[in-house]
């Protein structure tokens, strides 16, 4: 095994940790209790670590220990609003030029649907590939680049959202089916303004459940016919 693969297991696990829960906002992370735990070096402990940091989860000031990131109310409508930003236009600029929706969206919702009766947070790895798959789809390196650059944050934020409880699977498949249903129709706008209800309503749940006021968006009823 190669140190940049023994990196890369250290720095996944780590993650799967923040991501769960079970390393919570706040929380201390040393190099040298990483590398006790791992039983590696200190340099490698510290690579891992600073995976991490590159990636948002963790965070750090000059020479003093990371922590896992604390979000706020404003935090969680920054990361929302941002990706809201792309993923909108890709969606019109997919609906306008006709272009399939990807095989992959699909098979990540399908895998959600399957899912959602185990643990809340089985579903946020299919529901992040779902957006990312679309945006893919857009056939931008740049686009693809920029949406990955947020990819850990906004993956943070569907873990608060799911390990809360605070959405139900079946609302998620639901809007995500109806989004595709509105690409492939040309119908760009419709798919866009359901996007913006479908974040904005995880967005103000969350922001209310860390301390925030929740904004309207958060109990809105859904426009997407669930159930029944």
């Amino acid at each position: 095994m190669t140190v940049q693969s023994v990196v890369d297991a250290i720095a996944e696990d780590l993650r799967r940790s923040v991501l769960t829960g079970e390393l919570g906002p706040g929380a201390a992370l040393t190099e040298a209790e990483v590398a006790g735990r791992y039983e590696v070096a200190r340099a490698t402990a510290k690579a891992a670590i600073e995976r991490l940091v590159a990636e948002s989860l963790l965070e750090r000031t000059t020479h003093k220990t990371a922590r896992v990131v604390r979000l706020g109310p404003d935090d969680v409508r920054d990361i929302y609003l941002s990706r809201a930003f792309l993923e909108a236009e890709v969606l019109r600029r997919l609906a306008r030029s006709g272009t399939p929706v990807p095989e992959a969206a699909r098979a990540a919702n399908a895998e959600i649907r399957r899912r959602w009766d185990g643990s809340s947070f089985d579903i946020v790895d299919p529901d992040m590939r779902f957006h990312t798959a679309l945006v893919d789809a857009a056939g931008t390196v740049r686009t693809s680049r920029m949406y990955r650059s947020l990819a850990s944050e906004v993956t943070l934020c569907m873990a608060q959202v799911q390990g809360r409880q605070l959405l139900s699977p079946e609302l998620v498949v639901a809007e995500h089916e109806r989004i595709v249903e509105l690409v492939e129709a040309g119908d760009g706008d419709g798919a866009a303004q359901l996007l913006d209800e479908h974040l904005a309503r995880a967005r103000e749940l969350l922001a209310g459940a860390l301390g925030g006021v929740a904004g309207p968006e958060a109990t809105r009823p859904s426009s997407v016919p669930v159930g029944g």
